[in-house]
């Protein structure tokens, strides 16, 4: 197994694209890049802690490999606002890719050089690329949240339509119990 650490706005949206795709044996919904340890959710989402919400994934590099989870994480986010993502405003909702060896590193520049050759977005690229230092869990009650709240206007009009763009992009990479959204 192999671990991928990436921020992309709110970790539940990240999440629920993240844990449905095959290769993916565990996805865990914290904060990296901050100043303090350990920190709460209320003390993230202030915007005091310099932590982002963040993901660990853990994958099986034989069945999806890390370049596979970069391209999945620029095309279902907006990796050109900065500290934003869509009605989410602050440092915390920043895009990084938190590598863990030269290796991602790597891969994680070329894929915004060639993004960015190709004109994929509009705008620059502002994802941050930076070593992984700390990952801390985020409280129980974030864990699956778009899988135990379907229904909340949220996961309706922000979640929904990223777990549809995988869904229509990556079909063949996500597992077969996802492949229904209304799953």
């Amino acid at each position: 197994m192999e671990v991928a650490t990436f921020a992309g706005g709110c970790f539940w949206c990240t999440e629920a694209v993240f844990q449905r795709l095959k290769g993916v044996q565990k996805v865990t919904s914290g904060y990296s890049g901050g100043h303090i340890s350990n920190p709460s959710y209320d003390q993230v989402v202030s915007g005091r802690t310099g932590h982002a919400e963040t993901l660990q994934i853990e994958y099986d590099p034989h069945t999806i490999s890390f370049e596979v989870l970069v391209d999945i994480f620029f095309a279902t986010h907006n990796p050109t606002t900065l500290n934003r993502q869509g009605n989410d405003i602050g440092t915390q909702y920043r895009s990084v890719i938190f590598y863990h060896d030269e290796k991602q590193k790597k891969i994680a520049q070329e894929k915004i050089t060639t993004l960015e050759l190709d004109k994929t977005f509009k705008d620059p690229i502002v994802t941050e690329i930076v070593p992984f230092e700390d990952f801390y869990p985020a409280e129980k009650y974030h864990t699956n949240y778009y899988e135990n709240n379907k229904d909340k206007p949220y996961c309706t009009f922000v979640i929904t339509p990223k777990v549809s763009k995988l869904l229509s992009k990556y079909a063949e990479r996500v597992k077969e119990e996802y492949k229904d959204i209304s799953i």
